[in-house]
């Protein structure tokens, strides 16, 4: 199949043909719901993450492919909030709003995912730019970016937390290459494999401190891991109310197809564990919102995998219980199923987030913790 995923224009055509509801991302920007979370300086609603879990929740349940993209877009938007200088708010934040920019994220590379401190792609100084060498795989969101928020070594040794620093790179940048688009469990898709050679880049580039990237990557990843848990919990909650009505509706041999305590208790599972979920991520996002970010780091963890598992065992149970006709395109559930799955890989795999609540259980989180603290 490889074949097939040379170009970004291919998945242009993917999208098409599977009528990604472009239109009603539109229609988000011109009410204003990509500024929702953020001042009013700004144009925003300064609503808290509590109330953009809430809504969310609500979008995923009616369309979910289309809250990942809100989410995708409030990683790095929120980023710059925190982060930029006046020049990168000013140049990108207006346009993300507007839909007029995109930017990408590349983090993972070929050789390096979850230990992301050991990445091989470097940075190094000359006169007052920045010269970036290396590659970048799953680079999310590129297939619609006009820039790609980069992130490289520029001193310390593999390991070191310190010593990786973030750069805005426009994706027409000479050395800039988007090799081609994988083709993933879930298609269409917007993760690229890209090189970077001898690609230059000014220091007003640079998103954040110099050497402190990583802090940066850090701010979004549990913001966003409670969007995504938020976006996780509405899924599941639409595979469980479309498999109890159709249940309900369906006649085998005679009789309801719910009157079988065989399809009765998964779903009555299931539906209890969703409340559950949705407690423990309301609870994280209403802490998030007034304290730390790596205060309440657990809960985070606690939250993400959960919900990402119980959309892929909703999903999954959606499409037994519907028979032929849930294992067809006819239903959402397959598909339900093969966006979601990815999340329990993506932003730090499900075994990653398990190991940071058992890190802060037994007391050995204390000193990566302490490492990425707020300073003063």
């Amino acid at each position: 199949m490889m074949d097939k995923v040379a170009t970004p224009e291919y998945i242009r055509r993917l999208d098409r043909e599977q009528a990604y509801p472009y239109e009603l991302y539109d229609a988000w920007i011109e009410m204003g719901l990509l500024r929702m979370c953020f001042p009013e300086e700004y144009g925003g609603l300064g609503e808290s993450l509590l109330t953009y879990a809430l809504c969310v929740e609500e979008i995923a349940r009616g369309w979910m492919s289309v809250s990942g993209v809100i989410n995708t877009h409030f990683i790095v938007a929120y980023m710059l909030m925190q982060h930029g200088t006046q020049e990168q708010k000013e140049r990108y934040l207006e346009g993300m709003f507007t839909g007029k920019e995109r930017i990408a994220f590349g983090l993972t590379e070929p050789d390096h995912g979850s230990d992301a401190t050991f990445m091989e792609t470097t940075a190094v100084k000359q006169g007052g730019d920045w010269i970036i060498n290396g590659m970048k795989r799953f680079n999310t969101g590129m297939h619609t970016a006009t820039a790609d928020l980069v992130f490289a070594r520029t001193s310390g040794k593999p390991g070191d937390a310190r010593g990786i620093s973030a750069f805005i790179t426009p994706i027409k940048t000479p050395g800039f290459k988007v090799e081609h688009m994988w083709w993933t469990f879930n298609m269409p898709s917007d993760h690229a494999e890209v090189s970077l050679t001898n690609v230059k880049v000014p220091q007003s580039a640079m998103l954040g401190e110099e050497g402190r990237g990583l802090d940066v990557a850090q701010t979004f990843v549990h913001e966003n891991r409670i969007r995504q848990a938020a976006s996780s919990l509405g899924a599941a909650q639409y595979c469980i109310d479309m498999s109890v009505a159709y249940a309900r509706n369906r006649k085998v041999f005679g009789k309801a197809l719910a009157t079988n305590q065989a399809i009765q208790f998964p779903l009555a599972e299931l539906h209890t564990e969703a409340e559950m979920t949705r407690g423990l991520v309301r609870k994280t996002a209403w802490h998030l919102d007034r304290e730390h970010h790596m205060n309440v780091s657990e809960w985070v963890a606690m939250s993400n995998y959960r919900a990402n598992r119980l959309v892929c065992d909703a999903s999954d149970r959606a499409i037994q219980v519907h028979g032929g006709i849930g294992y067809s395109r006819h239903t959402p559930f397959e598909h339900i199923y093969r966006h979601h799955r990815r999340y329990r890989i993506t932003e730090g795999s499900e075994e990653i987030q398990i190991r940071r609540v058992a890190g802060a259980l037994f007391g050995f989180w204390g000193a990566q913790k302490a490492a990425t603290a707020p300073k003063g």
